[in-house]
């Protein structure tokens, strides 16, 4: 059985160990550490559990995805979603992002955002197959970013 459930701090080491291990095979696509992996080096993983704005996917006993939600004044930044490698094909991020959008939808927001890397092709056309429209594109701490929008309403 599957259920979500905010991360506590005893979550930090396997939230960081689900996250290099759902972005390090994209280091030699894009030449550097993607964003999400950069954020255990900065200690940003303890900040956002306390903070409550981290969410996982557990099934039975085993973490299998993860998501970032983080409050804007205008909209829900989907920081970050993660599936591990093993649990990957199983609809377990289509559950993540359905739950991300029903949290926006649940705290008032008219839509939700998220961005990624321009080289993550695969998840480019994931959010837009689930209705996420390009808003602009950055280039952020050396990466190249793609930012994205939904309308809730």
């Amino acid at each position: 059985m599957s259920m979500i459930r905010l991360a506590q701090n005893q979550d930090l080491t396997a939230v960081e160990a689900l996250v290099t291990a759902a972005y390090d095979h994209y280091v030699a696509r894009i030449g550097r550490m993607p964003g999400p992996m950069r954020d255990i080096d900065e200690g940003r993983y303890a900040r956002h559990i306390e903070a409550g704005y981290i969410n996982l996917l557990q099934d039975h006993d085993e973490i299998v995805g993860l998501m970032v939600l983080i409050p804007k004044p205008d909209t829900l930044l989907l920081d970050n979603v993660a599936v591990s490698p093993a649990a990957q094909g199983r609809g377990y991020g289509r559950m993540l992002m359905q739950a991300a959008e029903a949290r926006a939808r649940e705290h008032g927001f008219d839509d939700i955002t998220l961005y990624t890397q321009e080289l993550m092709h695969e998840n480019l056309a994931i959010y837009r197959r689930y209705g996420y429209v390009e808003t602009h594109r950055a280039e952020e701490f050396g990466l190249k970013r793609v930012y994205l929008r939904k309308s809730l309403v």
